[in-house]
């Protein structure tokens, strides 16, 4: 007798920055954190779009927040993967260091009947989008759901995340400072670069730097040092609505480092939020 492959959804949270082509094509099913913005409330991606939302960062004196997804949102998607036939669903979410939404995740699977793996991918954007795909590729290549989970845990051992931001500023107002506290002094004039611990789930300062060229440049050295690039990489270039610069800065890699995979995105505007206009990151891993 043939044995049925379990039918295992895959869900992630909207943060992930995961170009729209591969959601689809890996059948990912995605939950819209929220923007409010004054008395209004968009679901990212949904009701919002990156590029509107950094163009309305920049001229809107209010400014905005988010708020995760609910455990209600979440269950009212897990009982409709169970109506399709899920036999066990598995949700990778942003770090939990970052936000409410793994708790939320967790919190909403004791109302569904079909077991329900919640996995903190202990970053944001690309670094949570590779664990995402590297679950999605492990699912289609007949894995069960031990290695689905593994797969993803596997790229996050070795994934690396370095931004790039124009100007402290959003990161305070964003009131994501954490412990980058200590470079409020000199506010405004500097441009951070940080990198996410994958082991805590929180940013750390990497430098700060006084021009984006020299900014820039940090990010590409510190994020290549960080990666055995012997390796096959999977790199990712986000950006804050500027395409020539993500482009530009994807030519070189490609040119430097030849990446089995590289992708470039927008960076969603949750985590927009907090690093601002104009802002670069590179997210990746390489293979084992």
């Amino acid at each position: 007798e043939l044995m049925t492959v379990p039918k295992i959804a895959l869900v992630a949270d909207s943060t992930c920055d995961i170009p729209e082509a591969l959601v689809e094509q890996y059948g990912i099913a995605v939950i819209p954190t929220y923007v409010i913005w004054g008395e209004e409330q968009f679901r990212d991606r949904i009701d919002l779009q990156a590029p509107e939302f950094y163009r309305r960062l920049e001229t809107d004196p209010v400014y905005p927040s988010s708020s995760h997804p609910t455990p209600g949102d979440f269950l009212a998607l897990y009982q409709r993967l169970c109506d399709e036939g899920a036999t066990d669903i598995v949700v990778l979410t942003v770090s939990s260091a970052m936000s409410g939404t793994c708790n939320a995740a967790q919190q909403a699977s004791a109302g569904v009947s079909v077991p329900v793996h919640v996995i903190d991918s202990k970053g944001p954007t690309m670094s949570l989008g590779w664990q995402v795909l590297a679950a999605a590729r492990a699912r289609e290549a007949g894995g069960d759901v031990k290695a689905v989970i593994a797969a993803a845990e596997d790229a996050r051992s070795r994934m690396v995340q370095l931004v790039y931001m124009e100007s402290i500023e959003y990161l305070h107002k964003g009131g994501r400072i954490g412990n980058a506290v200590n470079l409020l002094g000199t506010l405004l004039k500097i441009k951070p670069v940080v990198y996410i611990d994958h082991n805590s789930g929180l940013v750390e300062v990497e430098t700060a730097v006084r021009t984006r060229t020299r900014g820039i440049e940090t990010l590409y050295k510190g994020f290549f040092k960080r990666l055995d690039t012997s390796k096959p990489l999977h790199v990712a270039v986000l950006h804050g609505d500027v395409p020539e610069e993500a482009e530009a800065l994807a030519e070189r890699i490609r040119e430097e480092f030849h990446p089995q995979e590289l992708l470039i995105n927008i960076t969603g505007p949750v985590l927009g939020i907090n690093t601002g206009p104009r802002a670069l990151a590179l997210a990746g891993y390489t293979e084992a």
